[in-house]
């Protein structure tokens, strides 16, 4: 049976962070039509994105529409699949603007409402703890645990806050997705300590192993854009 509070928690989310990102787009130098295209592309690349690990790993066929709808997401893969869906629509339309701005307050307000809702569904829970603000979830142990889902809320809520705060300022102007992602996966390769998952090679978990991966990715990516763009300071170029 569907939750109608955790249904209205994501339908909140999704509003909330469209009407942001409507908002802080209506700036750039593209027509609405364009706007749209990428806008749809970065929803649908993070809705596949989010899915596709638990799909690939699990039992049914990847092909197969019970292996899509079947339960877990994950917003790590979801905001590597929403970038990488942006950056194709884009090459596919012929847009050299940067968007990664204008997507990455919207996206960090969308995610902390987003977590509340896994608090609520009690799922995503952390491993079990002694803190006086551990949570019991529907679970057969029946420990108090790290109420994860409200510690990633507050992270992406202080991120919001610190992207708005740089956007407005100018600073790392054109990084801003990019700072969003590798903070968040500095964050999950911290707090993977705090969450029962299974661990593989060298003691790691899995979302410990991609963040180790996308880090320098997008180290990368910031150094290859940071020579591309000028500084706010800059003169007319000549």
């Amino acid at each position: 049976m569907i939750d109608p509070v955790y249904t209205l928690i994501m339908a909140a989310a999704v509003l909330a962070g469209g009407l942001m990102l409507r908002r802080s787009q209506r700036s750039l130098p593209i027509d609405k039509a364009d706007r749209l295209a990428i806008g749809v592309a970065a929803f649908c690349g993070a809705m596949l994105g989010s899915k596709a690990p638990f799909v690939l790993a699990g039992d049914a066929a990847w092909w197969s529409a019970p292996a899509w709808l079947a339960n877990g997401k994950t917003i790590l893969a979801g905001l590597v699949g929403g970038y990488l869906a942006v950056e194709l629509a884009k090459w596919a339309l012929a847009i050299r603007t940067k968007t990664g701005d204008s997507f990455a307050p919207a996206v960090a307000v969308a995610v902390a409402i987003g977590r509340l809702g896994c608090f609520r569904a009690g799922c995503c829970y952390g491993a079990p703890t002694d803190a006086p603000w551990g949570v019991v979830f529907p679970h057969e142990d029946q420990l108090p645990r790290h109420p994860t889902q409200l510690y990633e809320a507050g992270f992406h809520a202080v991120m919001a806050i610190v992207l708005i705060t740089l956007q407005r300022s100018g600073r790392f102007r054109g990084q801003l997705l990019k700072l969003y992602i590798m903070s968040y996966a500095l964050y999950r390769l911290a707090t993977e300590t705090i969450r029962p998952e299974p661990t593989y090679f060298a003691g790691l978990t899995a979302y410990q192993a991609a963040c180790l991966l996308l880090l320098p990715l997008f180290a990368f990516l910031w150094w290859r854009d940071a020579r591309n763009i000028p500084s706010p300071d800059a003169g007319p170029a000549s």
